[in-house]
């Protein structure tokens, strides 16, 4: 994109909608499988993770490391699933430390439909889902799902800033052979030098 002299605004804005689409789509297809919700499945998805941090460090486009904190609802569940002693956890150190993003109804239903397929382990202890049941019933908008938000949001400033006062000469950007093809657009053929 850079070499194609697409502002880096843009390009970050891109790379975090991404980001945020993989997000969604993970965390979404997890809480709605009890297939997706075991302890094998989250050693899994933390390799795909790990490999998808290792690509955001290795880059040298900014663009591309800065949207990592987009995948904090899917982070915080496979957190979860590999996270070991469940039963011993309290609903504090659930909500507060492991997963402080994600609302009781996801953590409700990641614990109750969670399988240990490796170890044999139980999940969460029948008083933290009772409680996180309660707490389930009482919340306005109890929906464990994301939304997918398709808008990337950005002004005709944010983009002419971005520029930073620099110039781009027409004369050395190639116009694509569809382009080329159209008699519409032969005045792009006039910048470029014979």
């Amino acid at each position: 994109m850079a070499e194609n002299h697409v502002p880096s605004m843009i390009t970050r804005k891109l790379f975090h909608q991404v980001f945020s689409y993989i997000n969604v789509q993970l965390f979404n297809s997890l809480l709605l499988r009890r297939e997706c919700c075991s302890f094998s499945n989250g050693e899994y998805l933390k390799m795909g993770l790990h490999e998808l941090e290792q690509w955001c460090m290795k880059t040298e486009d900014e663009a591309a490391r800065s949207p990592w904190d987009e995948l904090q609802h899917i982070r915080q569940a496979v957190k979860f699933l590999v996270l070991h002693q469940k039963t011993q956890k309290s609903l504090e150190e659930i909500t507060k430390e492991i997963c402080p993003v994600l609302s009781i109804p996801q953590v409700y239903r990641i614990g109750t439909m969670f399988l240990d397929d490796k170890y044999g382990t139980q999940g969460l202890s029948p008083e933290v889902i009772k409680l996180m049941a309660e707490d389930s019933v009482n919340m306005t908008y109890p929906s464990f799902l994301l939304d997918v938000d398709s808008s990337i949001p950005f002004s005709v400033e944010d983009v002419s800033q971005s520029f930073n006062g620099g110039t781009i000469s027409l004369s050395v950007v190639d116009p694509p052979p569809l382009l080329r093809q159209r008699s519409d657009f032969h005045f792009l053929f006039q910048t470029l030098p014979e």
